[in-house]
């Protein structure tokens, strides 16, 4: 789970980077990616120590709900995304991005959670 955290936040800080890029540094909005894959990054390095293992996981958790609820609202953008209205496309489609990425990291990490508790039989 360590190492699907160092790259979902290596993948959310590229992202990041680029969006910042191609609206040639016009928001500095376009770098919250980046933000979460740093904090996400901090998170895996502190799970590299098996008595922080767990927490840090946890915590990676935490940083990916909330990153995820806060794209949600470009992310309700898509259909105007589609219909070519959409006031800022690139944010959506970061948003967009970034949600779906972070959702997958959520159910891969509850799972993880789920199975390595029903392995320890608590």
């Amino acid at each position: 789970m360590t190492r699907l955290t160092v790259v979902i936040g290596s993948v959310l800080v590229v992202l990041g980077v680029v969006a910042y890029a191609v609206t040639a540094a016009a928001s500095v909005t376009a770098l919250i990616p980046s933000l979460v894959g740093v904090l996400l990054l901090l998170c895996a390095a502190a799970a590299r120590k098996p008595a922080w293992h767990r927490p840090g996981i946890i915590a990676a958790l935490v940083v990916a709900l909330l990153g995820a609820l806060g794209s949600l609202m470009n992310v309700a953008r898509i259909g105007e995304l589609f219909a070519g209205t959409a006031e800022r496309p690139v944010a959506v489609i970061e948003s967009t991005l970034m949600f779906v990425l972070l959702v997958g990291y959520l159910v891969m990490g509850i799972r993880s959670l789920v199975a390595g508790r029903a392995r320890s039989g608590s």
